[in-house]
């Protein structure tokens, strides 16, 4: 039987054709002329002071914490239900990452949590459009305002989406994108800083490339500029070959959200009448970029039973993404129940561009069966039995 992927990326001759573009021109390097337009077309379409390209989000938020000035023993308030990229990057500047719980329906973080953990020592929060759905930016920002705090979008996964009309990735004074293999525009590895501060865009577009300039302009200096080591940085830029990748997504990114939405649709459909799972919540005020589809299933589902039985039928899925308190790098002796209950009890289930409808209601057919073959009620009459 045919198998049916997680994620699919949906690359193909238009994004070879400005590959092709990028070979012949002699540089496939980073901050090149594909990188310059690609961050013209990020400052417009998101409406910001600038944009930089970047090899990924982690980066961005690296690069992020340290234009805002994070300082080691500083505290950062990070959404909890994600991959931890966040609290990564603020570990990366010996600050203290703390953990705030998340809403039960969305996954997104909770502002009142938020709020109950601010003190003396919190320099700024990090919210993360958990899985594609942005988070509440209205009251984080009244919070971020009332204590004096920056507020970063982790929008890694939510391109497309919006809140209130306004896009994500540009609902905080800095947000960052990925445009990792799975994501709605991909150039396989890749990502970006957007900010409302040109200042802040300067200082990250310098942190990224070592603390220099772009060679690619100074190959245009008649004579012999030397370049001068003004800040410690890194090795963060982003190829011209992906950044050609990108303006080809980009341009294709309705098209593919649109069919990422019919599949959710579909699955939506398909799923509500469904007692032992959930079906994922958006609310009124927000679109969702669909990165993945996560359904929460009942307490009494064997999820490890359930996803076994998926992969041996063909059928791709996973855990979703992770209570990041509990993860043993971080050493954290806070609980954030909410986040550490969805990472129980979610589960992902193939979601992309590339999905046909046959292939969802197979999907649906095989995820219902295996949810009661494997729920506490099933398990309890094959005992009696």
């Amino acid at each position: 039987m045919e198998s049916i992927p997680l994620v699919h990326a949906s690359l193909g001759e238009q994004e070879l054709a400005a590959v092709a573009e990028v070979f012949a021109s002699g540089w496939p390097a980073g901050q090149g002329p594909r990188g310059k337009a690609l961050e013209a077309r990020l400052t417009a379409q998101y409406g910001v002071g600038d944009a930089v390209a970047v090899s990924n989000c982690g980066a961005a938020l690296h690069l992020a914490l340290l234009a805002l000035g994070v300082k080691p023993g500083d505290e950062v308030i990070v959404a909890d239900y994600t991959f931890p990229a966040p609290a990564h990057a603020v570990r990366y500047l010996d600050a203290v990452p703390v953990f705030a719980d998340v809403r039960p329906d969305t996954g997104t973080v909770d502002p009142q949590a938020v709020a109950d953990l601010v003190t003396a020592r919190t320099v700024g929060v990090i919210a993360v459009d958990t899985v594609g759905i942005p988070a509440d930016y209205t009251p984080l920002q009244q919070i971020a305002d009332r204590h004096g705090l920056f507020l970063v979008e982790d929008a890694a996964c939510a391109v497309g989406a919006t809140y209130q009309g306004r896009q994500a990735g540009a609902l905080a004074e800095v947000g960052c994108l990925s445009f990792h293999g799975r994501k709605g525009a991909t150039s396989g590895e890749g990502g970006a800083l957007l900010a409302a501060d040109a200042k802040i865009a300067a200082d990250a577009r310098l942190r990224s490339s070592f603390g220099i300039g772009s060679i690619f302009d100074i190959s245009d200096v008649v004579g012999l500029p030397i370049p001068e080591f003004t800040e410690i940085g890194y090795n963060f830029k982003l190829s011209d070959i992906a950044a050609a990748i990108l303006q080809v997504q980009l341009g294709r990114i309705d098209e593919l959200l649109a069919r990422r939405a019919a599949v959710a649709a579909r699955y939506g459909e398909l799923l509500a009448d469904e007692d032992l799972l959930t079906v994922p919540h958006v609310p009124e005020d927000r679109t969702h970029a669909w990165q993945s589809y996560m359904v929460t299933l009942d307490a009494g589902v064997d999820r490890a039973a359930v996803a076994a039985e998926l992969r041996a039928q063909g059928i791709g899925c996973g855990h979703g993404t992770w209570a990041t308190h509990v993860q043993p790098v971080f050493e954290s002796k806070q609980t954030c129940p909410v986040s550490a209950d969805l990472f129980r009890r979610n589960l992902a289930i193939p979601m992309h561009a590339e999905l046909s409808a046959d292939q969802a209601e197979r999907v649906v057919a095989a995820l219902r069966s295996a949810v009661r073959t494997h729920s506490a009620s099933s398990r309890a009459l094959g005992g009696a039995a």
